[in-house]
This record gives C-alpha cells, sequence and structure tokens, in this order.
C-alpha cells in the first residue's frame, strides 16, 4: 500500500454545524475520503465555540496550540493547553470555547464511520 500524504494547501474546508468562530479543514476526511480514520484540523479564533453536542463516534482531541476549554454535560470545564489531549467516547456530551484572545488549533481525529459505510463523511469536530 503506498504512503498518502496529505498536503496542509490542499485541506478542504468544512464547517460543522452548531460551530462559531471555528475554522476547519479535512487532512484526512470530507465527501470522497474512503480510509478508516478522519484528521481534521480547528482553528478557534478567540471566542470561537462548539455547541453543546454528543460526539458521533470516540473522539481525540490533541491541543496544537492555545488554549480550549472543553464543558461537558454537568458543566464541568476542562482547561486545555497547547499539546494536552482528551479521549471522549462515542455519545459524550462536550462543548469547546476558545476563552483567550489568541487563536487555538487543534486535530481532531475519530473513525470514518460514514466513509466506510457509504464512501462519504461529514465530521464535526
Amino acid at each position: 500500500m503506498p504512503i498518502e500524504i496529505a498536503e496542509l494547501t490542499q485541506a478542504e474546508r468544512f464547517q460543522p454545524v452548531g460551530h462559531d468562530g471555528v475554522g476547519p479543514v479535512h487532512l484526512f476526511g470530507g465527501e470522497r475520503y474512503e480510509g478508516a480514520v478522519t484528521v481534521a484540523l480547528s482553528h478557534y479564533l478567540p471566542g470561537g465555540r462548539a455547541d453543546l453536542s454528543p460526539v458521533p463516534a470516540e473522539t481525540l482531541y490533541v491541543v496544537l496550540s492555545g488554549t480550549l476549554v472543553l464543558t461537558d454535560e454537568d458543566g464541568s470545564a476542562h482547561t486545555l493547553n497547547t499539546l494536552d489531549s482528551a479521549r471522549l467516547t462515542e455519545g459524550t456530551l462536550r462543548g469547546v470555547e476558545n476563552p483567550t484572545n489568541l487563536p487555538a488549533s487543534m486535530l481532531v481525529i475519530r473513525p470514518n464511520q460514514a466513509g466506510r459505510a457509504t464512501g462519504a463523511s461529514e465530521a464535526r469536530s
């Protein structure tokens, strides 16, 4: 099997439902992506947020730069700084917010369930 390269210049932009002030791109993912795992790079502007909602599958977050706050269904806040990570199981309710005056970036990694079932995927970050 050949090595598949994902160049940032070729990444596909998308806009997940319930996200405001977030600029995500698929590094591996998108409509025609058939791989087993999706990887999105999400840039959160100051004040950017993702509404409290369930993750569709087990999801890993890795903060690459800045600070992001994850909020769970009972309102507990978890601050993630550069190179901190979080694992969320399928169905976990979470909100994400950048409470700072600097941008933050995060990798979002999850199984490509839609791609295996239909050959297409739509990711939430």
